[in-house]
Parts: C-alpha cells; sequence; structure tokens
C-alpha cells in the first residue's frame, strides 16, 4: 500500500521537480542576464571616467595655450613698441647725417 501510494505521488513528483528544474534554469539565465547588464554598466562607468580625464587633460591644455597666446601677444606688442622706437632713431639719425652732409 505504501508503494501505490508513493507512485501515485511520483508523477506530481515529478512534474514539481520538473518545475523546479525550469525554475532554477530561469533563475540561472536571468543571473546570467543581471551579469551581463553589470558589465555593461561597469563598461559604461568605465568610459565614463576616462572621457571626464579625458575633459580634464584638454581643459589643462586649453589653459596652458590661453596661457602662451597672450605672453605672444604681450611679447608682439613689446617688440612692436621696440620697432617704434628703433624706428624713430633711425629717422632721427638720417636727419642728422643730413643735417651734417648739408653744412
Amino acid at each position: 500500500m505504501a508503494d501505490s501510494a508513493l507512485r501515485g505521488l511520483e508523477p506530481e513528483n515529478m512534474t514539481g521537480e520538473v518545475t523546479l528544474r525550469e525554475a532554477i534554469t530561469r533563475l540561472g539565465k536571468a543571473m546570467d542576464a543581471l551579469e551581463d547588464a553589470v558589465g555593461a554598466h561597469m563598461e559604461r562607468d568605465q568610459d565614463y571616467v576616462e572621457a571626464e580625464a579625458e575633459v580634464q587633460r584638454m581643459n589643462a591644455d586649453r589653459a596652458r595655450l590661453a596661457q602662451e597666446l597672450d605672453n605672444s601677444e604681450a611679447r608682439t606688442e613689446r617688440l612692436q613698441e621696440v620697432n617704434r622706437e628703433v624706428s624713430r632713431r633711425l629717422v632721427t639719425a638720417m636727419e642728422t647725417i643730413r643735417a651734417v652732409l648739408d653744412r
């Protein structure tokens, strides 16, 4: 009688076992999908960090280049002033030479 009672439970037990296997399989697939999603998210975060670092480097380069440009513009202004002074002195020297030659 015990055997017949157990036999009656076997199909039900098999169905439960199949359902449990299916649930475990689905859980495994869900875990794999979650791991993939987390991995993709971490890659995006790393890309963001790298992009942010590149922006920081570009900003530093921009600041350095702006400073170099300012320095070059200041030097150009000084050279123009010196050029005007040299030109004025040359004109004065030429006028002095003419005056001496005209005597």
